[in-house]
């Protein structure tokens, strides 16, 4: 499985760097309908039919590691509000 999962949810596109999660489960916590934490105890977007916005906003911004952001169409992360730099990528 990839580091990091690219996820279009409309107009947005959630990313989970699986590299940078370390289970606290406080996203899914948030998002309970949409997130879980797989057998390696690594959050995952289990049901992208089940998310809601708020509640995925909510879990971005409930990982004490950033381990979730959202992404703007232009390829911005917007959340969680503690990023200040564009993600890059792997090159």
């Amino acid at each position: 499985m990839d580091a990091v999962q690219e996820h279009k949810l409309g107009k947005v596109t959630l990313r989970i760097d699986r590299s940078l999660c370390v289970c606290f489960g406080d996203c899914v916590a948030q998002a309970p309908t949409a997130l879980e934490l797989d057998d390696d105890d690594v959050v995952v977007l289990s049901r992208p039919d089940a998310a809601d916005a708020q509640s995925l906003l909510a879990a971005c911004e409930a990982c004490p590691v950033d381990a979730l952001s959202v992404v703007d169409a232009e390829g911005r992360e917007v959340l969680p509000s503690s990023l200040s730099v564009p993600h890059q990528g792997k090159e």
